[in-house]
C-alpha cells in the first residue's frame, strides 16, 4: 500500500514510503537526563525516549496515556520495523531509569498502519486505539492484549486483533488525532476526519456483539453548518451525551470553509441529535483541532489553534453548562507575537490548573509547554513550563497528560535525534517522549504566576 499524506491549512504531514531506518536495539534502557531552561520555566524537565527511526517508531503526533504502577503507553506514527507504518509503546520506570518496549509494529496491512491518535486502557486491561491507514485501507480500530503465556523474551510483542476496518462510505475514513472513548457498557466511541455521506468525517460507535464489533454512525458531518473534519475524539457526560470539537465548518466565515466548533450528540428516539454548542468566529478562537476534557460539573474545556480577541494567537476556553445550554469564556488568548498553535487537549490537575502543549512559538520557536493557574471569570495566569529546542523535541502535538503524583508526560513530534529515511519532523527529527516531574503536585492552591516563578527559581 503506499503511503498517503495528510493535509489541512496549517498542518501537513507526509506519511509516503522511505527506506526502513536502522534497527532499533532490544529494550534499550535510557536514562534520565534533565535539561537546563530558562528561569520561568521548571527545572524538572527530562526526555524520556528520543525516537530513532528504527524499530522504536518515530514522530509521536497522539499524546500519553498512563497506566497502573505508572507504565506509560503511547504511538508513533512512522517508523517501525516496516519503515514507516508506525508503532504502539510502553515505558516502564525501573528505579531511575525507564525502559522502552515496543508493543506493536504495524504493517500497512490487514492490522493497520500510522497511528495518528493514542491508546487507551479499556475495561478489561487492554489496549485500544486507531489507526490511520492499513485496514481496508481507510484506517482502523484495534485492540492489543500481552501474551497469555509468560514472555522471558527480550522483545514480548502484544497480540493485535482488528476490531473494525474503514471503508470510507458510509462508515468514515482515517480516524483522528485523539484517544476512544468507552461507556459504561463497553461501547468505544471515536470520530473520523473524512468519509461519511459527505464526506467531511463521522462520529461512531462500536457496540460489542456476537464476539465482534458493529459499527454504528451517531452523525455525519458536513450537512450545512453542523461542522466539518472532527480531527479530535469525544468525550461523554453522565447522562450520556457525547461531545467534541471540528477543525472546520460552522458559521464562522472568517475562515473560508468556517472556523470550526464545538458540538453535543444527545440520545434521541433511537437516534442522536446534534447541538452546536460554539460557531467559532476568529474573535473566539479558530481551528479547534484538540479535543474536550469534561470536569465532575460537566464543564468543558479545551483550546483553539488560533484566534481570540485582538488577533490572539490561540485561546484556551471553558464551556460552563448553563440553562439547559452552555457559556463560553476564554480562559487565557495567546498573544499573536508569541503564539501558541496548541493541537492537542489539555490536562487539569487537583487544584483546576491546566496543562497544555503549544505546536509553534516559545524561545526557539519550535513550541513550549504551558501551564493556566490562579484561574477566574476574568480568566487564568500563564506559566511557561519548558520551551522545546529541538535537541529536546521540537513542535509537540498531542496534549500532555498527568499521573497520580502530578508528574506531566507528553510528546514532541519532531526534535531529538535525525534521521532523513525515516522520520519526517523538524530537519528530519524523530521526536521523543518527555516529562516534568511533579509539576501538577507541587502546589494545591491557586496562586499567581509571578509567585509560582520565584518559588521554581529557587529550586
Amino acid at each position: 500500500m503506499d503511503g498517503q499524506t495528510v493535509s489541512h491549512e496549517k498542518f501537513r504531514f507526509n506519511v509516503n514510503s522511505c527506506v526502513s531506518g536502522p534497527a532499533m536495539a532490544l529494550a534499550t534502557v535510557f536514562a534520565l537526563t534533565p535539561l537546563t531552561t530558562h528561569a520561568m520555566q521548571a527545572q524538572t524537565f527530562s526526555v524520556l525516549h528520543y525516537f530513532s527511526g528504527g524499530g522504536d517508531g518515530a514522530n509521536p503526533y497522539a499524546g500519553i496515556t498512563v497506566g497502573g504502577s505508572g507504565v506509560l503507553y503511547g504511538t508513533a506514527t512512522r517508523g517501525g520495523s516496516s519503515g514507516y507504518y508506525g508503532a504502539v509503546f510502553k515505558l516502564s520506570q525501573v528505579n531511575s531509569s525507564w525502559v522502552f518496549s515496543p508493543l506493536h509494529e504495524f504493517t500497512g496491512g490487514s492490522d493497520g498502519g500510522n497511528p495518528l491518535g493514542g491508546v487507551v486502557i479499556g475495561p478489561n486491561g487492554a489496549l485500544y486505539g486507531t489507526t490511520q491507514n492499513g485496514g481496508e485501507s481507510l484506517g482502523t480500530v484495534f485492540e492489543l492484549r500481552p501474551p497469555l503465556t509468560v514472555c522471558k523474551a527480550i522483545l514480548c510483542y502484544w497480540n493485535e486483533t482488528v476490531l473494525y476496518s474503514f471503508m470510507g462510505l458510509p462508515d468514515g475514513e482515517h480516524p483522528g488525532y485523539e484517544n476512544l472513548t468507552f461507556d459504561s457498557s463497553g461501547d468505544i466511541y471515536g470520530t473520523t476526519y473524512e468519509g461519511g455521506t459527505n464526506d467531511e468525517g463521522t462520529a461512531f460507535e462500536l457496540t460489542p456483539s456476537g464476539g465482534g464489533y458493529t459499527e454504528s454512525i451517531l452523525h455525519n458531518f458536513g450537512s450545512g453548518t453542523d461542522g466539518e473534519e472532527p480531527y479530535a475524539g469525544v468525550v461523554l457526560d453522565t447522562a450520556g451525551n457525547v461531545y467534541g470539537t471540528t477543525y472546520g465548518g460552522g458559521t464562522g466565515t472568517e475562515c473560508g470553509g468556517g472556523c470550526g466548533t464545538v458540538y453535543q450528540l444527545m440520545p434521541s428516539n433511537g437516534g442522536w441529535l446534534e447541538n452546536v454548542l460554539v460557531n467559532f468566529d476568529v474573535a473566539n478562537g479558530f481551528y479547534p483541532i484538540g479535543g474536550l476534557i469534561i470536569d465532575d460539573s460537566g464543564n468543558l474545556y479545551a483550546t483553539t489553534f488560533g484566534g481570540g480577541q485582538n488577533d490572539g494567537g490561540g485561546v484556551v476556553y471553558k464551556l460552563a453548562p448553563s440553562g439547559g445550554g452552555f457559556t463560553y469564556s476564554a480562559l487565557y488568548t495567546f498573544s499573536s507575537r508569541s503564539p501558541c498553535g496548541s493541537a492537542g487537549s489539555v490536562a487539569m490537575d487537583a487544584a483546576g490548573d491546566l496543562f497544555g502543549v503549544c505546536y509553534e512559538g516559545g524561545a526557539q520557536a519550535e513550541g513550549w509547554i504551558f501551564e493556566l493557574t490562579n484561574c477566574s471569570p476574568q480568566g487564568c495566569s500563564v506559566v511557561d513550563l519548558h520551551d522545546f529546542s529541538g535537541s529536546d523535541g521540537a513542535y509537540p502535538y498531542g496534549g500532555p497528560v498527568l499521573d497520580a503524583n502530578g508528574n506531566l508526560y507528553g510528546t514532541a513530534s519532531g526534535g531529538g535525534i535525525v534521521n532523513p529515511s525515516s522520520c519526517v519532523g523538524l530537519d528530519d527529527s524523530c521526536g521523543v517522549v518527555w516529562e516534568i516531574a511533579g509539576v501538577g503536585a507541587q502546589y494545591q492552591n491557586p496562586i499567581d504566576a509571578n509567585a509560582l516563578a520565584n518559588r521554581r527559581r529557587r529550586k
